[in-house]
Order: C-alpha cells, then sequence, then structure tokens
C-alpha cells in the first residue's frame, strides 16, 4: 500500500484533511499526519517510508530528501515552492509539484483588503482615500493577477499589467491595458500589485530605480515573497518620500526600522496569510492529492516544477 504524508506545521483546515484522507483512502493509499510539529527530526524521522508528502509552507530540504527512501513526489499546496529543494529533489529522482490557481482568490482578496485598510488610514476615523480611479499595475498577470484585475475592475480602478510571458491579447482579453516594461507600469500607476515568484532572476528586483518612479502617493502591495524586495531601496524610498505606502503579506527583516520611523505608511500581516481561508485550504488539499494519484498512477507530472 502506498503511504501518503500529510506534513504540516500550519495543519490544514479539519475539512481539508478529511477530504485527503478520504480520496487516498479511496485510491487505496494509506494517508498520516504529521500536524504542529515543533523540531526538523520529528519531520525526518516522519518521511523515512511516504512514497509521496504534501506540504505548506514546511521545508522539503536536501536532510529530507535523503532520509525520505521512498519517496516519488512532494507537492507544495500552493502556488509558490521556493520552500522545496529543487535540485535536491531532482537529484534523488523526486517529482515536485506545486498546486497553481487554487489560492489565487484567497491571495487576491488579502491585496484588496490591505489596499481598503490603507486608504481609509487603518479605520483611524480620520479622511482618508478611495480606490476608484486609481491607476493598479500588475506585475505578473498569472492566477492570482488574473483575480485582483476582477477585483479592481469592481472597484473602478484602471488597470495596467505587465508580464513578459504573455502576449498582449492575452492581457487585452481581460479588458487590461498592457505594458511593455517593468518600467513603464511603476510609472504608470500609483498602486502596484506584486505577484512574481522568488527566483535568482527576481530577487531584490523591486529596487530603487523601480520604486523611485512611481507617482504621488504610491503604494506598493506584496503578496509574493519577501525576498524579491531590495529591503535596503526600499527603506530609501520610504525615507525620501513621505507619501510612499508599503502593504505586504510577510513583514520583511527591516520590520522594525518600519515600526520606529514610518507609522501609519505600512501594514504586514503577523504571518503570511494569502491561502489562510478555509477554502483555499480545501482547494489546495484536494488538488495535492488528486495529482499525487494520477502521478502515482498514470504518471501525470502537468504540475511538475523540476
Amino acid at each position: 500500500m502506498k503511504k501518503v504524508l500529510i506534513a504540516t506545521d500550519k495543519p490544514f483546515a479539519k475539512e481539508a484533511v478529511e477530504s485527503i484522507e478520504s480520496i487516498g483512502k479511496n485510491a487505496g493509499y494509506e494517508v498520516v499526519k504529521l500536524e504542529k510539529y515543533t523540531s526538523k527530526e520529528q519531520l525526518l524521522e516522519a518521511v523515512a517510508d511516504v512514497d509521496a508528502m504534501i506540504i505548506r509552507s514546511d521545508i522539503a530540504d536536501r536532510d529530507v530528501m535523503n532520509a525520505a527512501k521512498n519517496l516519488k513526489i512532494v507537492v507544495r499546496a500552493g502556488a509558490g515552492y521556493d520552500n522545496i529543494d529543487l535540485s535536491a529533489a531532482t537529484e534523488k529522482g523526486v517529482v515536485a509539484m506545486n498546486t497553481p490557481g487554487q489560492n489565487s482568490n484567497a491571495v487576491a482578496e488579502l491585496a484588496f483588503g490591505m489596499m481598503v485598510y490603507s486608504a481609509r488610514g487603518g479605520f483611524d476615523g480620520k479622511t482618508g482615500s478611495e480606490l476608484r480611479g486609481k491607476t493598479l499595475g500588475i506585475h505578473a498577470y498569472g492566477n492570482v493577477g488574473k483575480y485582483v484585475a476582477q477585483i479592481a475592475k469592481g472597484f473602478g480602478m484602471k488597470l495596467f499589467a505587465f508580464d513578459p510571458f504573455l502576449k498582449d491579447s492575452d492581457i487585452e482579453a481581460d479588458g487590461i491595458t498592457p505594458v511593455h516594461s517593468v518600467e513603464e507600469l511603476y510609472k504608470k500607476c500609483q498602486y502596484v500589485s506584486l505577484h512574481i515568484p522568488a527566483n535568482e532572476k527576481t530577487k531584490k528586483s523591486i529596487n530603487k530605480d523601480l520604486l523611485s518612479v512611481m507617482p504621488k502617493g504610491a503604494v506598493l502591495v506584496n503578496t509574493a515573497r519577501k525576498e524579491v524586495i531590495h529591503e535596503d531601496d526600499l527603506l530609501a524610498i520610504m525615507t525620501e518620500r513621505n507619501d510612499f505606502r508599503y502593504l505586504s503579506d510577510i513583514a520583511p527583516d527591516c520590520a522594525h526600522v518600519f515600526e520606529e520611523k514610518f507609522s501609519g505608511r505600512f501594514f504586514f500581516t503577523p504571518k503570511k496569510m494569502g491561502a489562510q481561508t478555509e477554502e483555499a485550504n480545501i482547494n489546495a488539499g484536494i488538488a495535492a492529492i488528486n495529482q499525487i494519484i494520477a502521478f502515482l498512477e498514470n504518471g501525470d507530472m502537468k504540475y511538475k516544477v523540476n
């Protein structure tokens, strides 16, 4: 009997776990859980005899790959997969996958929740501003970007998008204006919503050159990864421009500087919360177990990332 481990320091919603267990059982798989674990040693012990593993933000590094002698596939229930050591997985013959699109609406709604909260001054009772009529740039028009665009249309915002992997027609089909450089996007838009992955090309790519060209009242919204931000440059912009605001789904390493110097001009969630909805939990968990079964039974590698 094939064995699937759900290894989640931050557990799935109860309904998600029940669905994963039910789907696995119906396929003839044994599903075991490691939830709220407190040490890496617990994870290394748990992976020793499993054929497949589902994780969330948990770290599947080289040590994990070495300890998991029978592991054939690891699925990150979510879009990002920088918590998987892809090189180690490839060396060990382990297929790594993500579940793109399953938490996209949750992330998009969080981005707008932060924008509204900031525009209205944290609901402090003072006069704020509206999103209607403001320019919004979507940096990477993928699954999350498309949901952001849908919500933005309801707010009456003017929409632009930059994505070098898409044709203009792909973006225009959704009623969005494409731009042809990242610099143009930042120059045109008061609000920019970030949806790029963290990789060698993108880390620290959101720098002073980009941020300095944003219009007055600029707001950078980051529901991607903190690593894509050049933090020293961001601090410089925040210092030079008292009109600049930064909203993020994960606190930067320099969060203490924001707290000391930039009160009222930033918002950070207490932990990464983009996918923290019951619906996203359930969608991503079900997608993960279905992808594992499709791979182990039929060799389906549609969402392979390594």
